[in-house]
């Protein structure tokens, strides 16, 4: 009985460790790395290339619809 809650554990472990890494590998690949934090604090400021500008009309309509839809009120628990 022992050896199947310490299997289920380090199974457990191991699951964790690999989805703990993979965020990090993650993490490091699409967003800020040493390189940028460095240049933030020299220059001020990182250029962005391929980026495309913001549609303040389109983001303002989305923002629009969500604040028109109706909200459901919760359902009382007796």
């Amino acid at each position: 009985m022992t050896g199947y809650i310490f299997g289920a554990l380090a199974v457990l472990v191991a699951v964790a460790g690999w989805r703990v890494r993979r965020r990090l590998r993650h993490a490091t690949r699409s967003g800020v790395t040493d390189e940028i934090v460095q240049r933030i604090e020299t220059v001020g400021r990182v250029d962005a290339e391929d980026v495309e500008p913001v549609d303040l009309e389109l983001a303002r309509a989305e923002e629009d619809e969500f604040w028109a839809q109706t909200w459901d009120e919760p359902e009382e628990n007796r």
